[in-house]
């Protein structure tokens, strides 16, 4: 007896399966990205506060 899933239902699943593989590299290149633009942000603002506190530490050279 024959297999009971022919050989173009099997080749529309391994399509399927193949994109559920794309989708979900993609979802995990996405949350990789967006993590690692959180960490430069949160990088950059903590910069900026140490910057500005430096900055209001410096005595005034006012002419």
């Amino acid at each position: 007896m024959a297999d009971p899933t022919s050989h173009v239902e099997q080749q529309i699943q391994a399509r399927i399966a193949a994109a559920k593989v794309r989708v979900q590299a993609a979802k995990k290149r996405r949350d990789e990205l967006a993590a690692a633009r959180r960490r430069g942000l949160a990088r950059r603002h903590a910069q900026r506060l140490r910057n500005q506190a430096a900055k209001r530490d410096q005595p005034r050279t006012d002419p």
